[in-house]
C-alpha cells in the first residue's frame, strides 16, 4: 500500500468513526429530536455521491470508509424519518 492510500485510509477511518458515537446514542435513548433531517439528508445524499465517486474511480480509500458511512448516517437518517412519522410530526428539516 503506498502512502498516498494509506493516508486516504486514516483519514477516511477518523471521518467514519466519529458516527459511531451518534448512532449508538440514537439506539440507545431512541430519541433523534435534537438531530436536523434536512442536514442528515444532505449529508447521506453527499456520502452517497463520494461512494459513487470512489467506484467509478476504483479508489478503495474512498469506497470502503464511505460505504461504511453511508451505512451509520443512513441508519440515523431511517431512525429520524421513522421516528417523525410515528410522533406525528411532519417530516421536514
Amino acid at each position: 500500500m503506498n502512502t498516498i492510500d494509506m493516508v486516504g485510509f486514516i483519514g477516511g477511518a477518523c471521518t467514519t468513526v466519529s458516527f459511531i458515537p451518534q448512532v449508538v446514542l440514537v439506539i440507545k435513548n431512541k430519541s433523534t429530536k435534537d438531530i436536523s433531517l434536512t442536514m442528515y439528508s444532505v449529508f447521506v445524499f453527499g456520502i452517497f455521491l463520494w461512494l459513487t465517486y470512489g467506484i467509478m474511480s476504483n479508489a478503495l480509500p474512498v469506497i470502503i470508509p464511505n460505504l461504511i458511512t453511508f451505512i451509520l448516517a443512513g441508519s440515523i437518517l431511517f431512525m429520524k424519518i421513522k421516528n417523525d412519522i410515528l410522533t406525528g410530526k411532519k417530516v421536514r428539516g
